[in-house]
């Protein structure tokens, strides 16, 4: 629950600071008629997320045994290089919202009959980004524990709405940079605990060898099936007692990410 809660609540609220930026920018710039290509382009957006979950929720159920299990190891995978590249690429963001407005400028400043068009575009392309970036990570998160309520991600989305419309319209005032930086330390997590857990999987559909069956045994002090060890399950793909692989590439993972992320930031100063 937790981790699809985290995950809608982040993307959504990405979508809206793209959809509250347009509109602002339009208003600013006194070409409210273009409001409705915001609108449409959002609803087609959510709309194509939909059909995407729908097609990949599909595609999951066509697999049985050993291909179900090897399916989702590649998408837990799959799920933490994209993290990956997520993260990354925000670190480096020095002022995501001044590119934005740089490109909605260059749409702006084409021809008249195509600035609908390609301000609809613009936005479609964002929304469709962020829905598929949720479907992936969701799938991702639901392969990772036995917990499948939609609960953390319906939460999560009114929270993200809400405070999308706080920030837009409510005068509402955060610093968006700590609120993505703190955040992306906890996807970094999560994105090591679906690598673990991705070459977990692989492993116990024969893909990949084990090695070292059982590095160590934590279940006495923390059992997963336990309150705590739940949670850390679910989030962090906490496993009581992995094997060496599994072991190395979720510290491997972890190091990795945490050195690129920090080295980002400090260059966008």
């Amino acid at each position: 629950m937790l981790a699809s809660f985290l995950i809608v609540f982040r993307e959504t609220l990405e979508a809206a600071l793209v959809i509250g930026l347009v509109l602002g920018y339009l208003t600013r710039t006194d070409q409210r008629r273009l409001r409705s290509a915001v609108w449409l382009a959002t609803a087609a957006g959510i709309a194509a997320s939909v059909l995407g979950a729908f097609l990949f929720q599909r595609l999951a159920g066509g697999f049985q045994g050993r291909a179900e299990e090897i399916f989702e190891g590649v998408t837990m995978l799959l799920g933490a290089g994209l993290l990956t590249t997520l993260i990354v690429w925000i670190a480096g963001q020095n002022d995501a919202a001044r590119r934005l407005e740089q490109r909605l400028e260059a749409r702006m400043t084409a021809r008249p009959g195509s600035r609908y068009s390609g301000l609809f575009l613009l936005v479609f392309f964002s929304i469709l980004r962020e829905g598929v970036e949720t479907v992936l990570f969701l799938a991702a998160a639901r392969f990772n524990t036995s917990d499948r309520s939609l609960l953390g991600a319906v939460i999560g989305l009114a929270a993200a709405a809400l405070l999308g419309f706080g920030l837009f319209r409510g005068g509402l005032q955060i610093s968006l940079r700590a609120f993505f930086a703190a955040t992306s330390v906890l996807l970094i997590l999560f994105g090591a605990g679906l690598v673990g857990r991705g070459i977990h999987g692989l492993q116990e559909a024969r893909f990949i060898p084990k090695i070292v069956e059982r590095l160590y045994d934590l279940n006495p002090l923390l059992p997963e099936n336990g309150i705590a060890g739940g949670m850390a399950k679910g989030l962090f793909g906490y496993n009581a007692d992995p094997g060496l692989l599994e072991t190395l590439s979720y510290v491997l993972y972890l190091a990795a990410n945490a050195a690129l992320w920090a080295g980002r930031r400090r260059r966008r100063g």
